[in-house]
């Protein structure tokens, strides 16, 4: 005993570290889901709110200046009508409708980071081991489940790290009912145009829609489609809190940001130039709606009859968000927007007003960013409700379209329908070609059965 006492040390055995008194609260299994819950609604509240007046800056730049500075330029080298228009209405309405939410984006991506630098994301993939348990699965599966917030493509590689098969088929397959960052703009700009003042509730509650969702779908797949679950034990690290460095924090969100422009710039300018060309053949017509574009969406417009959203507008820009869910957007622009604004710049100015003007937005977008910062501090309240209710032009068209409720329904549907061609892509390389007809077919008819309830039965309610 004597030498016992003498090689073990006991002092540590008594002292709780600062993480140690942390996951007190945090994992603790009343208060834990509840903090999650929280933490939530705080970020999307942040990217709401804080990036909201740099997104009314980026709006007014994209159909301020630059449509100036494109449509001088244009005229100077006195390019073809058809070019100028292809320009301003393709091209800058395509992939500036979509290039107005990097703000958004870049608040979402740092807050993700932070969150999972911290060490708090593995604090809840340990948290919801419970409410996995349910659907088969186990708390590890959780984890590519939150990558799916990201990009369901590398949450569903992420799913290697599994045990076994069937639980690496089961986890990706309810990875794209996660909101991607793709869907965000989506989110954000019918969240402004129709429930400005509950947008950030709206968004949060879409997220965590997907989370429940996929839960329930999980539990019918461990019943159906994949019976068979062979034991497997939950073990999770759970590295220490940590303060990240704020320059790694920036770099990598700066990272994912810069990745998503570059998307804007390949994927989403192509399509913008043969959506663009589509919505013009036959060549010389003026009704976008007697275009092959607005030809092909209005035929299959009526699908989307019972859920409220059978315009051919709406409909297309689904449609195109089969390549990639920011298409979505990027759609609607050239649509509602492009038509309208796309051919004559708002007004002459010189190149130098033109630099002031952006110089003098961002400044005030960045002033305005802070006050709503500290607004939402309880009691207080900086800004004004006029500055709150300010609209882009795609939120004005479509409010001037569809009803606050086709609005929800449209917004479920994106949520849940066909994953992005990248994505079946990887489901194709994982886990083979059955399981990416599996996974497009029960989104798209789940996707249509959920819009069809949201906007029926809130016509039932008197909601309509």
């Amino acid at each position: 005993h004597g030498l016992a006492r003498q090689v073990v040390d006991t002092s540590q055995l008594s002292r709780y570290t600062l993480t140690d008194r942390i996951d007190r609260i945090v994992t603790n299994r009343l208060l834990g889901l509840p903090i999650f819950l929280v933490v939530m609604y705080v970020m999307f509240k942040l990217v709401v709110d804080v990036s909201a007046p740099y997104l009314d800056w980026v709006d007014g730049v994209i159909t301020g200046p630059v449509t100036n500075w494109a449509a001088s330029l244009l005229n100077l080298v006195a390019a073809p009508e058809w070019l100028h228009a292809m320009i301003l209405d393709g091209v800058i309405a395509g992939v500036g409708g979509v290039l107005v939410f990097v703000p958004g984006l870049f608040v979402l991506y740092f807050f993700l980071t932070l969150l999972e630098d911290s060490g708090y994301m593995a604090r809840v993939a340990f948290l919801m081991d419970k409410f996995m348990s349910f659907t088969g699965l186990h708390g590890k599966s959780f984890i590519p489940l939150i990558l799916g917030f990201g990009c369901a493509v590398p949450a569903v590689y992420a799913t290697r790290t599994l045990e076994n098969e069937r639980d690496r088929i089961a986890t990706g397959l309810l990875v794209p009912l996660m909101s991607c960052s793709a869907r965000l703009p989506v989110y954000v700009v019918f969240g402004l145009a129709f429930f400005p003042q509950h947008a950030d509730l709206l968004i949060t509650g879409l997220y965590l829609f997907g989370i429940v969702l996929a839960a329930g779908i999980g539990v019918i797949f461990s019943r159906t489609l994949l019976k068979d679950n062979p034991d497997s034990i939950f073990a999770l690290e759970l590295p220490p809190y940590r303060l990240p460095p704020l320059k790694g924090l920036l770099t990598h969100t700066w990272a994912k940001t810069k990745e998503f422009v570059q998307k804007a710039g390949t994927v989403i300018l192509a399509v913008s130039i043969v959506l663009w060309f589509l919505m013009n053949l036959p060549w010389g017509v003026e009704n976008p709606r007697q275009s092959l574009f607005g030809q092909v969406s209005a035929a299959a417009a009526p699908i989307f009859a019972p859920a409220g959203f059978d315009g051919w507008e709406a409909t297309g820009s689904l449609m195109t968000g089969f390549i990639a869910k920011e298409v979505v957007v990027s759609t609607m622009s050239q649509i509602y927007v492009g038509e309208a604004d796309g051919e004559e710049p708002a007004s002459e100015t010189t190149f130098g007003e033109d630099v002031g003007e952006i110089i003098v937005g961002f400044g005030t977008a960045t002033i305005d960013a802070g006050k709503m910062l500290v607004s939402l501090i309880p009691g207080v309240n900086l800004v004004e409700v006029e500055e709150e209710e300010q609209d882009t032009a795609l939120s004005a068209a479509l409010t001037a379209n569809l009803s606050p409720l086709a609005a929800l329904a449209f917004l479920i549907f994106v949520l849940v329908y066909t994953p992005c061609v990248a994505t079946l892509g990887a489901i194709k390389a994982e886990y083979g070609q059955k399981w990416m007809w599996v996974s497009a077919t029960y989104q798209f008819a789940l996707a249509w059965l959920l819009a069809v309830l949201v906007y029926q039965g809130g016509q039932f309610l008197g909601w309509g």
